[in-house]
């Protein structure tokens, strides 16, 4: 090690920026590194280089730097694809928050790549072996963009497709199948054509940074499936590479850029893969502990033997420090701007904005995004809860942020199960939620509007199962909402009865449709299309395998449903009304066209007051009137187990679309009518 260590030139470097640099007048033949690690408790670090192929270890090299709370060291010599990690010396005092431990190596905060996936190994972590952890390596080689520009979507017309990078592709005949799963086969010519005849604006991604699969898991022989237990939040997961994460992840962007469609991130900055008070060294807390997460407090005084738990994940990031805060604020912008992703959404977002332990609508981390030239050009979308105390906070974000709006998913799902007394929620939701993001102040695209999500049950298990069945995650079926407001039509799981098949795919078409015709952000889960099942499972996170990866095998009734989802998406997109109403009394956009909305009763005659609050009246009719050209759309809404006579309001209209005939297809034709039988359960739209 002696020999390796005077091979190499050292000086003291310099404390920024943090993480591996590479030094300006360095080459990959001559490399010269310089590394910067926040550590201020700590009273010695040292820098551990190995063997690119092997994890030998090739030296230790002590940190002789040091500005503030920044340890820092330059290397010159060293070999491009050399792997490193960090050994950090210092006092153990569990009750101060100190667990340094000198024989453990950790990973860089800040590294950008690592030579293969973090798996933990109860057996070599007891042994303290460095071959427990992955490796951060060593280079940044350059990438050609090929001209590719961010493709800039407006908010209001984002259709967002939720994808699994491996699940996406496990099962696609048309991708090679050494690209099954991985970066490069998501970007696949028949994956990026299915989602252009779609109709989706933008690719969404569960989490991508690595993670780590909860020791818990492993000894059930399962894997954190979804990825949402970070421990790196600058590299890619060497789960789905071929040979290169960073470069193939580049590619992926680069194939969506030219075709057209963003690409948004699932990111995880609640807690991370060191889990509570019990969890593995393995980088944050290694470092500084006390620094990095919250602890719970005891008259005003902290207890570090307490984590708070905010994320149900055992820990909790501490966004509120200036440096959790910095890390945060440069991970954006690295994969903003190295990695060309075009927005975020976040998970747990309100964990982010906690000052004192208490969400802040004001919160710093809110105020740096929105002056930070990058981060506030980029779609930013919040899940808007926590498990903390006061962690709903669905409305709270700032104007040109996105919330998940699951207020709005509920209502659409008890709308068309026929729970009673819902219309009037219906309606407002079905225009954009105005009594949660409120006119004058934020524009309706603030809500993200979505019938399932990755967490919960898929939309065809929506219609097919009344009880999760989530034995398969080794929980006893205790994990996974209860609460699905779901309907099995008759038959708990899969049915060949053709009735209750016709009903399950009526109940999916007026989910979709009310989605579609709804003012806000859409998002839609990957899979939905394709009528995809995880066999009642509602929390398929730890099920990597046909449970959750998408099956492009569709029979008739499948493909029926996918064309009708096409043509849906497609019939948002003709009409501006429907991705940007502006209404007449709304002073938050003076530009563009105004709106004008009304109701109307069956017979034809608009709505009054009074009639909103009958609980037993499952059906309404809403025209959206553009004030500009006095064109209308007029859409009838039928949740009742009967047929409704109808006198459509106005002139006599053009049938665009009914749910319940020709199995939901457009209908062609000019002819035009002025009284019409609206089918049970159905719903139409009219021109």
């Amino acid at each position: 090690m002696s020999h390796q260590i005077a091979l190499l030139q050292l000086d003291t470097g310099h404390s920024s920026p943090l993480g591996a640099s590479r030094l300006a007048a360095a080459t990959p033949a001559n490399s010269g590194w310089n590394f910067a690690v926040f550590a201020p408790d700590a009273t010695a670090l040292l820098l551990c280089l190995f063997a690119p192929d092997t994890e030998e270890l090739l030296a230790e090299i002590p940190f002789s730097g040091r500005t503030g709370a920044i340890w820092h060291l330059a290397v010159h010599g060293i070999t491009d694809g050399t792997l490193y990690a960090l050994k950090a010396v210092g006092p153990v005092q569990a009750e101060q928050g100190l667990l340094f431990d000198a024989e453990r190596i950790l990973l860089d905060p800040y590294a950008r790549k690592l030579n293969r996936k973090i798996r933990f190994n109860e057996r070599l972590y007891a042994g303290k072996s460095s071959y427990m952890l992955a490796k951060a390596v060593l280079s940044d080689l350059p990438f050609d963009w090929q001209g590719a520009a961010k493709p800039q979507v407006p908010r209001e017309k984002t259709v967002i497709y939720e994808a699994h990078v491996k699940g996406m592709t496990m099962l696609h005949p048309e991708v090679p199948e050494q690209l099954r799963g991985t970066y490069l086969g998501l970007c696949q010519p028949a994956i990026i054509k299915h989602l252009q005849q779609l109709g989706v604006t933008t690719l969404q991604l569960l989490p991508v940074a690595a993670f780590m699969s909860e020791p818990r898991l492993n000894k059930l022989q399962l894997t954190n499936y979804w990825g949402y237990n970070p421990l790196c939040f600058f590299a890619p997961d060497p789960r789905y590479q071929l040979e290169d994460a960073v470069s193939e992840f580049k590619t992926l962007v680069r194939s969506y850029h030219q075709a057209g469609i963003e690409v948004i991130l699932d990111v995880v900055f609640n807690h991370t893969a060191e889990g509570g008070d019990d969890g593995p060294l393995l980088s944050f807390r290694g470092l500084a502990n006390k620094h990095y997460y919250l602890f719970e407090s005891h008259a005003d005084i902290t207890d570090f033997s307490q984590s708070c738990n905010y994320t149900g994940c055992g820990n909790t990031l501490n966004v509120a420090h200036p440096m959790v805060q910095k890390l945060v604020m440069d991970a954006l912008r690295y994969w903003a701007t190295e990695m060309q992703v075009d927005g975020f959404r976040f998970d747990l977002a309100p964990t982010l904005a906690r000052e004192h332990k208490r969400f802040n609508p004001y919160a710093a981390f809110f105020q740096i995004i929105a002056q930070d030239p990058v981060l506030s050009q980029v779609k930013l979308i919040a899940e808007p809860w926590d498990v903390g105390p006061m962690g709903y906070q669905l409305g709270q974000f700032p104007a040109h942020w996105s919330e998940l709006n699951d207020k709005c998913r509920d209502t659409f799902r008890a709308f068309w199960r026929g729970d009673k007394a819902v219309l009037p929620e219906f309606t407002t939701r079905l225009l954009g939620s105005r009594d949660i993001f409120q006119k004058h102040h934020k524009p309706a695209c603030c809500s993200v509007n979505y019938l399932t999500y990755h967490d919960g049950f898929t939309l065809h298990d929506l219609v097919s199962y009344n009880d999760k069945h989530n034995w398969l995650n080794g929980e006893e079926n205790r994990d996974g909402h209860g609460h699905n407001l779901s309907c099995n039509h008759g038959v708990e799981g899969v049915s060949k009865d053709a009735g209750v098949l016709a009903n399950r795919y009526l109940h999916k078409r007026n989910l979709v449709t009310t989605l579609l015709l709804s003012q806000g952000m859409i998002h839609w889960l990957g899979g939905d299309e394709l009528s995809h099942s995880q066999r009642g499972n509602n929390n398929a996170y730890c099920q990597d395998n046909d449970i959750s990866w998408l099956d492009w095998h569709l029979d008739a009734d499948e493909e029926d449903f996918l064309n009708f989802v096409r043509q849906m998406m497609a019939l948002r997109s003709q009409y501006p009304c429907l991705q940007q109403l502006s209404l007449l009394d709304d002073s938050y956009q003076l530009h563009g066209d105004k709106h004008q909305v009304q109701w109307f009763l069956p017979d034809g005659s608009e709505k009054q007051p009074h009639d909103w609050h009958q609980p037993e009246r499952h059906s309404c009719i809403c025209q959206i009137t553009n004030k500009h050209n006095n064109v209308s759309l007029l859409c009838v809404f039928n949740a009742q187990n009967k047929p409704v006579a109808l006198t459509l309001p106005g002139s006599a209209r053009k049938l665009v679309m009914d749910t319940s005939i020709d199995k939901g297809m457009l209908q062609a034709g000019n002819e035009k009518l002025s009284q019409y039988q609206q089918n049970a359960q159905s719903i139409s739209v009219w021109l």
